[in-house]
């Protein structure tokens, strides 16, 4: 019996398909895109100058600190916060509505959670290394948000410019 299986597998191959994707796969892609990037650092560098009071090297510092740190644990964070999305609620808000992954309400979701993904990871620089008066539940932490915003807006806006 054990031939014949492998025989079989062996006579017709069964492919492994690995094409399913998720607006925040596409998401993370865009998010590596030169104009997003600017578009974070520049903003940021601002805020942070701003919000903790640093000096323009020790700003500058900071900034390209976090946004290393969140481009590099972003690039498995942000499609796994995706998947989880799709896992549930996705699931069962697309059944309701016989909708697919590419439905308008994901996508706001995607665009939330890259923002959360992103304002975390960069708060947890800000807190350990700049600023240890940074709170997670505070103003500053909106405008860290506010700012990731402008950022993760600069990809979504590249799907109108050059389309998937």
């Amino acid at each position: 019996m054990r031939k014949l299986f492998i025989a079989i597998l062996v006579l017709f191959p069964v492919v492994a398909y690995a094409n399913v994707v998720w607006p925040a796969l596409y998401l993370e892609t865009r998010l590596f895109s030169w104009w997003a990037i600017g578009v974070g650092l520049i903003i940021e560098f601002f805020l942070i100058k701003w919000l903790f009071n640093l000096s323009v090297k020790r700003a500058m510092i900071a900034d390209v600190s976090a946004n290393t740190l969140s481009s590099i644990a972003g690039i498995i964070l942000i499609p796994l916060s995706g998947i989880a999305w799709e896992i549930f609620p996705a699931s069962l808000i697309n059944w309701l509505f016989s909708w697919g992954t590419f439905n308008p309400v994901t996508w706001v979701v995607t665009f939330v959670l890259g923002c959360l993904v992103n304002a975390f990871l960069e708060g947890a620089v800000y807190k350990k290394w700049f600023a240890p008066e940074f709170r997670f539940k505070s103003k500053a932490f909106i405008w860290l948000l506010i700012a990731n915003s402008f950022s993760v807006s600069a990809a979504y806006i590249s799907f109108w410019v050059n389309p998937l």
